[in-house]
């Protein structure tokens, strides 16, 4: 569920007339997503999203948000575009929240992607990196290792009600993070939460990419190493070698990563594997029963970190040998 806040159409009504987007003509909860109130609105002008910010969303934030998806859509990247308010203002107030409407992106998500799928999902991304390169603005990522033990204090306690011993296992894995994350390959903005349900389809073809209040200034490949652990896993928990293989060979068809790049991924994916590990950890501890937020198996992540501390090369993801990748 995705309405945290509730709202009624008198408020809306007055809301929408700092905008020239027409007169409203219906509007409805978006039930998905897990940080923010997202509502589809109707009007005489057509279709739009009206997203509420929630507590989870610092609102100085946002004009990095927005300003990303304004800067993309002007690069040729298919994405949400923010609608500004009759003043220029992108970002209004509603209900007491901060507030934005951005146009509306046809087309569905994938719950069970196809190795179609993953090769548009990787040409994707590489070619929203590409296009980043001259967005101006930096935000520095929350959630990248630095944030990892802060975020871990506020779990660890609890940790092995989820599975006795992963208290220890999930410290011995912090600490190497520390000691050893990559400090120096390409970096530039990064969408950092590029599920599948954040990416959108017309039967084969990709349509578009939404909801970038996770991006961020940080490592191109870390970006990369999110979407094989989003893409590429099977239910069962298995890695799909073939998915894999896709998916990079359509990110380097666009924007080949480098010897360093490549070299890091098994680390890359294995920390990617724990960041989200952590917050499923956070959320599966302190959320009540019943709650809004979608309280999401933190052990499906764990899997993925036991895996790839087995990995000791990129092509084992798949990624083919320079001479092999074009």
């Amino acid at each position: 569920m995705a309405v945290y806040t509730d709202i009624n159409e008198i408020d809306l009504a007055h809301f929408l007339k700092d905008y020239d987007i027409g007169e409203l003509r219906s509007y409805k909860g978006i039930a998905e997503g897990v940080e923010n109130s997202n509502y589809l609105l109707h009007t005489s002008k057509g279709s739009y999203i009206l997203t509420l910010y929630e507590k989870r969303v610092n609102s100085n934030d946002l004009p990095f948000f927005l300003g990303l998806m304004q800067h993309l859509a002007r690069k040729g990247i298919s994405c949400p575009l923010p609608v500004g308010q009759k003043n220029g203002s992108s970002i209004g107030e509603l209900a007491g929240r901060p507030a934005a409407i951005v146009t509306f992106l046809e087309g569905m998500w994938m719950r069970r992607p196809t190795v179609q799928h993953c090769h548009a999902l990787g040409e994707a991304l590489a070619r929203m990196h590409v296009a980043g390169a001259d967005f101006p603005m930096r935000r520095s990522n929350a959630l990248s290792v630095d944030g990892w033990r802060p975020l871990w204090n506020n779990s660890k306690d609890n940790a092995d009600r989820v599975e006795p011993g992963l208290a220890n296992e999930t410290e011995a894995d912090l600490a190497f993070f520390e000691a050893h994350w990559p400090k120096h390959l390409p970096t530039g903005v990064i969408h950092a939460d590029l599920f599948p349900d954040n990416v959108f389809f017309l039967g084969d073809k990709l349509s578009g990419l939404i909801d970038f209040y996770f991006a961020c200034t940080d490592l191109l490949a870390y970006d990369v190493a999110v979407c094989l652990n989003a893409w590429c896993f099977e239910k069962d928990h298995s890695f799909n070698l073939t998915k894999g293989t896709a998916l990079l060979r359509g990110y380097n068809s666009v924007r080949p990563l480098s010897v360093e790049e490549a070299a890091s991924l098994p680390i890359l994916a294995r920390g990617s594997a724990l960041r989200f590990m952590l917050t499923r950890l956070y959320d599966w501890l302190t959320v009540p029963e019943g709650s809004f937020v979608v309280k999401k198996d933190p052990m499906e992540y764990v899997r993925r970190m036991r895996f790839h501390r087995q990995i000791k090369s990129a092509e084992e993801y798949g990624l083919l040998p320079v001479s092999a990748a074009s």
